[in-house]
């Protein structure tokens, strides 16, 4: 006689296979549990159960007050070296890189960006936001600034190329380096959030950075907020090094 498997256990299943063929794609809020026990017609500790089953296996994250979501890719490794470049990084993690521009614009530096840039306190700076993505998944927001004496026609690479160091070295900076790089956490709200589809509340690992050329002039000081579930943030030897290999 064969024994029948537990209903949680043919629930877990059933899902399983919808979030194997994309049903619910990578990142995305699943029903409640009073939607799972409506449409399987049993009660809640028993889809509570199959979706215990989905957690232990990976598949799946609760977050506490702001329901189930589907869990994300492996984690993409982002070195954090002395010559950080956003597209090689992605690429390297096998994932395809691309970015939502934001906004390029051109303004007055405030005090925390003229002090990382030396820059005198009515200096002109270019901003550059966005989100980078993977695969077409969020990585993290991006707040860049530029010296704008030092960069007139930056705007107008930004916009033409994909990547920052093209633009820069259209401009005329055939090399820079990171300078410093402080990390900090912090949990995704309000806009950004949404800009990163990310349920409020997660957990964000926020990069402030200075850029140099080779001469040790800041050129770029840069905030960005990486999604905690899909990056992590590697240091290894390289970053370490007083100065690059040849």
């Amino acid at each position: 006689m064969t024994t029948r498997e537990p209903i949680w256990r043919q629930i877990a299943d059933s899902l399983h296979g919808e979030l194997k063929n994309g049903l619910y794609p990578s990142g995305a809020k699943l029903p409640t549990e009073a939607q799972f026990s409506a449409r399987f017609g049993v009660n809640r500790h028993t889809v509570r159960r199959a979706l215990a089953a989905l957690a232990e296996e990976g598949l799946i994250i609760a977050r506490r007050g702001a329901g189930v979501f589907v869990a994300d890719a492996p984690l993409a490794d982002y070195p954090i070296s002395r010559r950080v470049r956003f597209q090689q990084n992605i690429a390297a993690s096998g994932r395809t890189p691309s970015r939502e521009v934001l906004r390029i614009e051109t303004r007055r530096a405030g005090p925390e960006e003229a002090t990382a840039l030396d820059l005198s306190e009515h200096a002109e700076v270019h901003v550059f936001e966005g989100i980078s993505l993977g695969d077409d998944m969020p990585l993290a927001h991006f707040l860049s600034v530029f010296p704008a004496a030092r960069f007139p026609n930056l705007p107008a690479g930004l916009k033409q190329h994909a990547s920052v160091t093209a633009a820069l070295r259209e401009a005329g900076l055939a090399d820079y380096v990171r300078l410093s790089t402080r990390v900090t956490a912090t949990l995704a709200k309000g806009i950004r959030a949404g800009l990163m589809r990310l349920p409020e509340g997660a957990p964000l690992l926020r990069t402030e950075a200075i850029n140099a050329d080779t001469e040790g002039q800041p050129v770029e000081f840069g905030i960005s907020w990486f999604s905690g579930d899909r990056v992590a943030l590697t240091i290894g030897p390289e970053s370490l090094k007083p100065q690059d290999a040849p």
